[in-house]
């Protein structure tokens, strides 16, 4: 009973109140209605948002008719500066009420994140203090989980970054480097475990370097002039290309290389454009929620 005060008394200070009930979705499993919740650390930048979580929340829908999808924002200032321009994003608490008072009592939540840093830690803290109302909550993995996963990104990456040689060999002087966001937590090695694959499975010209966490710019600059680099392509290793690709990497990381004497190329594109990285999370949707 304390928890029914409480559900009902959250879902009454939700923007719009509790008025806001959702049309009835097809049952999936055992009669039950299912829901599948899209979680994202969101961006302010229109385009990348188009291009990557409007794209990939239509890709869930298509891969699973049978479940009502719903999306969530992490990031509390993203959500803010949107709102300050009339666009609106549930948070993840905010989005599990709805579907639960729409009748929802299992759920799956898919982040976008890349890795499972603080954000993945703070998604699960929200998700833990909403399992009582619920029959069935299962919480998804980050892009960047098992070996498994790193191996199956890199691929990816290759292939959609090749570097081109000439017949007389040329092009060994190029180079990619994929930069990720980074954290000071322990997760952050998984960008190190993701670079050491690479140059594993013969691919020692590409790099993987993080903003703020290790690899640093530094350690990569410091391999780029080993190897005797002369071209270098950066390439955000973030979900979206939003402020870290369009600041961080675009200008202070390009113009760091320039003076290192390298010709410098940005990729400005987020991950969440990328056909085979969207294939890799609906991946894990399937996987958790087992559907026939």
């Amino acid at each position: 009973m304390k928890h029914l005060f409480v559900l009902l008394a959250m879902l009454l200070c939700l923007p719009g109140g509790a008025q806001q009930v959702s049309s009835p979705q097809p049952s999936q499993k055992n009669g039950e209605r299912q829901a599948l919740l899209m979680v994202h650390f969101g961006t302010t930048f229109d385009d990348s948002r188009q291009k990557t979580i409007d794209v990939i929340n239509d890709k869930a829908r298509l891969a699973f008719p049978q479940m009502k999808v719903a999306e969530a924002y992490t990031s509390r200032t993203v959500m803010k500066r949107l709102a300050e321009k009339g666009i609106r994003k549930d948070t993840p608490t905010d989005a599990l009420l709805r579907l639960r008072a729409d009748g929802y009592r299992r759920v799956t939540v898919q982040p976008t994140f890349i890795i499972d840093g603080r954000e993945m830690e703070q998604l699960r803290r929200e998700i833990d203090q909403l399992r009582p109302f619920f029959d069935t909550i299962v919480v998804g993995t980050p892009l960047l989980y098992t070996t498994a996963d790193c191996q199956r990104v890199c691929n990816v990456l290759v292939d959609r970054h090749p570097i081109t040689t000439s017949k007389k060999g040329k092009g060994v002087d190029q180079h990619v480097v994929f930069v990720g966001h980074g954290t000071r937590g322990p997760a952050t090695a998984l960008y190190s475990q993701l670079d050491y694959m690479l140059h594993a499975n013969g691919h020692p010209n590409y790099h993987v370097s993080t903003i703020e966490g290790y690899p640093t710019l530094r350690t990569v600059t410091a391999q780029l002039k080993a190897q005797h680099a002369k071209s270098v392509t950066l390439v955000p290793l973030l979900f979206v290309a939003g402020d870290h690709a369009t600041n961080d990497i675009a200008v202070e990381w390009k113009e760091a290389l320039e003076q290192a004497g390298f010709k410098v190329n940005v990729v400005v594109e987020g991950l969440g454009e990328v056909p085979g990285i969207q294939n890799l999370y609906i991946g894990k949707i399937q996987e958790d929620t087992k559907l026939e």
